[in-house]
C-alpha cells in the first residue's frame, strides 16, 4: 500500500482510506454490524492504515463499530474524525454548530466513544450555520491540539473562499472535498489552492455513491426509504444516463486491464495533482479488497491517458 505524508504534519496515510458513514448505519440501506467489523479488518490486513468516520455517523455507531473492530490495536491505526455537525433526533435536520465550546464537546464525546486519548485528525464537518467567526473555531481546534487532545486539524465541504478565510487565522492541515471523474468542481482552483498552501487533499465520493463502480447497470435503481440516494437526482433519469455512460466506459477499460472498476475510479482521483488520499466507504470486504487495488494504478501514466481520451471521446 503507497503511504502519502500529509502536508505540515507527521501523519503518514495509506493513499486509500476507509471512510465509514455506511458503517454507522443510516442513509445507506441495510448494514450489517458484523460485516462492517469484517470489512475495517480485512482493510488493515490490506495495508489500509487511517478510517474517516464521525459523530453524525449513526449518531456515533461508526466510532463504535471501529473500536469493536480493531479493540486493543485501535491506536495503531489513524483516525480522522470530524466535529460542528448536530442533528434533530425528530426530524433528522442537521446544522453546523462550530462554536468552541460546541467543538470541544464533540472532540471529547468521540475520545471516549473510541477509546483514545488523542485523535489524529479532528476535521470541520461543514461552514458554520450559526455564525460563529473563523478565527474563534480554528482558535478551539488550536486549543485543543495543544493541549495534546488532537494531532492536527482540517476542514470539509469548504470552497476556496471559505478555505483561505481559514488559513489566514491559522494552519490547516488538510482540506476533505468531493472529488472524482464525473464530479470535477476541485478543479476549478480548489485543488490549486491547496497545493500551493499546502494543505492536504483527502477526496470523497470518489465513486460518486456508487455510481462509478459499475454495479448499476444502464437503469436507474430503486432504493428503500432508508437510503439517502433514493432522494439523490444523480440517480435520476438523464444525469443517471450520463454518469451510467462513464461507468461503462471505465468498467470496459477495467476488463481489459484485469482491475476492478471501482479501483480505475479511485486510482483516477489519487493520481491528480495535490490529492494527498481518497476515502473510499464500504460496506463488505470485498468491496474493500476492490477499493485498494486503486494504490497500484497511480504509477500508471499510459493508463491515466488512455482513460481521459476515452471518456473525452
Amino acid at each position: 500500500m503507497r503511504q502519502r505524508t500529509l502536508p505540515g504534519t507527521d501523519l503518514s496515510l495509506s493513499v486509500v482510506g476507509m471512510g465509514l458513514w455506511p458503517a454507522g448505519g443510516r442513509h445507506w440501506g441495510p448494514v450489517d454490524d458484523d460485516e462492517s467489523i469484517a470489512a475495517i479488518r480485512r482493510a488493515v490486513e490490506l495495508g489500509v492504515d487511517w478510517f474517516d468516520t464521525a459523530p453524525l455517523y449513526g449518531d456515533g455507531h461508526a466510532d463504535r463499530i471501529l473500536r469493536r473492530a480493531l479493540g486493543a490495536h485501535i491506536g495503531e491505526v489513524t483516525i480522522a474524525t470530524k466535529v460542528g455537525a448536530q442533528r434533530d433526533a425528530s426530524t433528522d435536520e442537521a446544522w453546523s454548530d462550530l462554536r468552541p465550546e460546541s467543538i470541544r464537546e464533540d472532540c471529547h464525546a468521540s475520545l471516549q466513544r473510541l477509546g483514545v486519548q488523542r485523535i489524529d485528525l479532528l476535521q470541520v464537518h461543514w461552514p458554520c450555520e450559526r455564525g460563529t467567526p473563523i478565527a474563534e473555531t480554528i482558535g478551539a481546534l488550536e486549543r485543543l491540539r495543544d493541549e495534546g487532545s488532537i494531532r492536527a486539524f482540517g476542514l470539509c465541504n469548504y470552497d476556496a473562499a471559505g478555505l483561505q478565510a481559514a488559513l489566514e487565522a491559522g494552519a490547516v492541515a488538510s482540506l476533505q472535498t468531493p472529488y472524482s471523474i464525473v464530479r470535477r468542481d476541485a478543479d476549478a482552483g480548489l485543488l490549486s489552492t491547496c497545493e500551493a498552501r499546502e494543505v492536504g487533499v483527502l477526496a470523497y465520493e470518489t465513486l460518486c455513491r456508487g455510481l462509478l463502480t459499475g454495479k448499476f447497470g444502464a437503469r436507474p435503481p430503486r432504493f428503500g426509504p432508508d437510503d439517502m440516494r433514493r432522494q439523490d437526482p444523480r440517480f435520476w433519469g438523464e444525469r443517471f444516463l450520463r454518469i451510467a455512460s462513464v461507468a461503462r466506459t471505465l468498467d470496459a477499460i477495467a476488463t481489459k486491464v484485469h482491475v476492478p472498476t471501482s479501483a480505475l475510479a479511485v486510482g483516477w482521483v489519487l493520481q491528480r495533482p495535490g490529492v494527498t488520499a481518497a476515502v473510499v466507504g464500504a460496506k463488505s470486504p470485498a468491496q474493500v479488497e476492490a477499493n485498494v487495488r486503486a494504490a497500484a494504478l497511480v504509477d500508471q501514466p499510459r493508463l491515466w491517458q488512455t482513460v481521459d481520451r476515452l471518456l473525452a471521446a
